[in-house]
């Protein structure tokens, strides 16, 4: 399909096993199904409403159906509180979207790829490495090893955060409304991202007024991220995995991105021109690294499973 096809966009809500449900966005391919699939979600403190849809038209239009969500407590989902991130409960909802695609009978359930983006990258990952059901994963700027990129934070912010979340951490046992801080600051300021990228990047993530979204993230978030370190399950990826990583990233250490490259049995690198953000639409690459995803997805959904 050209860039002229028609693209479809639905929203449909998924229930989760906690009672609350997860808002996504599903763009549908022209023509009769069942079609391939590529389940996304957003990194950290982003919602798919702040930058996905240029991804997820263009893998409509390719033939593919896009299901683009929010995890909970973000954006379009339900739970409380707001804006709140746990790894495990992100990891629950890639896994809650895979099993929805799985049983929609316009999507081809032998046909299904994640794909992630920075934090998220971290998710792809680790579910590459778990769920055998994929036929590829797409895994773009991605942090996945927590324990180096809390080694990339100068020492005084990352005790003033550890203080800060340990303290919001408490509170929530109690009852206590989250502690916001900033999600993505100029350097100098304090938040959770601090640096001339994130700054640099935020315009490109930061989606349409009428949003449910802030720029801040719950405290509590911070804890305990250094303990994932999907890097680890690499060599434990047997699906087809494409990894797409920048040139000069500043925000998600490069060397463990690599070195997923290099340990999972069918990966694919691209070496993305520019930094961090460089992929998103606005983006110093975002034409090439599209091609490049979209030239992976046909590859891998036209080869039989075992290829």
């Amino acid at each position: 399909m050209g860039d002229d096809a028609s693209v479809f966009r639905t929203t449909v809500r998924i229930p989760t096993a906690s009672g609350d449900d997860l808002e996504a966005w599903v763009y549908q391919p022209d023509g009769h199904g069942p079609h391939p699939a590529v389940v996304m979600a957003h990194g950290f403190a982003g919602v798919k409403a702040g930058g996905l849809e240029p991804f997820a038209e263009r893998f409509c239009r390719e033939g593919f159906t896009a299901v683009a969500f929010d995890y909970r407590h973000w954006g379009g989902s339900s739970g409380e509180p707001r804006e709140a991130t746990s790894i495990p409960r992100q990891r629950e909802d890639y896994r809650t979207v895979i099993d929805w695609a799985a049983a929609n009978p316009d999507i081809d359930a032998k046909r299904i790829f994640i794909w992630g983006t920075s934090f998220s990258g971290m998710h792809v990952v680790e579910i590459a490495a778990t769920d055998v059901r994929l036929r590829g994963a797409i895994a773009q700027c991605p942090l996945v090893d927590g324990l180096a990129g809390t080694k990339n934070v100068p020492l005084a912010r990352l005790l003033r955060l550890v203080s800060v979340g340990s303290l919001d951490k408490l509170g929530s046992l109690v009852g206590r409304s989250p502690i916001y801080i900033t999600a993505s600051a100029a350097p100098g300021e304090f938040g959770a991202i601090s640096s001339e990228d994130a700054i640099a990047g935020l315009s490109l993530i930061t989606p349409p007024k009428g949003t449910d979204w802030h720029n801040r993230v719950a405290a509590r978030s911070l804890l305990g991220i250094g303990a994932h370190r999907p890097v680890r399950k690499a060599a434990n990826i047997r699906c087809p995995i494409l990894m797409i990583v920048a040139e000069t990233d500043t925000i998600a250490p490069v060397g463990p991105a690599l070195r997923v490259a290099d340990r999972a049995p069918k990966s694919q690198l691209h070496r993305s021109r520019g930094g961090h953000y460089g992929p998103y639409k606005g983006g110093e690459d975002h034409d090439n690294v599209v091609r490049v995803e979209i030239e992976f997805l046909h590859r891998h959904a036209a080869l039989s499973p075992a290829s």
